[in-house]
């Protein structure tokens, strides 16, 4: 994906300095390889992405930390992996020297995925 202004994420990616950037950037092709179908928005203003038209994940850059917003679940399912971050109902919170492991974010977003499918089939 690139980050020209007509795309959403990639405007918001415009303001970032380079290592936020970078940093949501690696998260944003971790999606985008796992979940090529998924849709890149902008949900309650902040870069997100959409799976079957439901929302999978989003992320945002804060003063002192940027957090991943996979919704609660996978933060329950992933709990004890997780232990290293500031954890509240619906965001991981992290810091570009201590950033989120790509399997984990893979995992994540794939639980968020079957949680989707199985909604679907109910």
């Amino acid at each position: 994906m690139n980050d020209s202004s007509a795309n959403p994420i990639g405007q918001y990616f415009s303001k970032l300095n380079t290592s936020e950037k970078a940093e949501l950037q690696r998260i944003r092709e971790i999606v985008n390889v796992t979940v090529p179908e998924a849709k890149e928005t902008i949900s309650y203003g902040m870069p997100a992405f959409e799976y079957k038209g439901k929302y999978l994940v989003g992320f945002y850059v804060y003063k002192n930390h940027l957090s991943l917003f996979p919704t609660s679940k996978p933060i329950e399912a992933f709990k004890n992996k997780l232990k290293d971050f500031q954890l509240s109902k619906g965001t991981i919170q992290f810091t570009l020297k201590n950033t989120i492991p790509a399997p984990l974010i893979r995992n994540i977003i794939l639980y968020r995925i079957d949680e989707i499918d199985k909604s679907d089939q109910a």
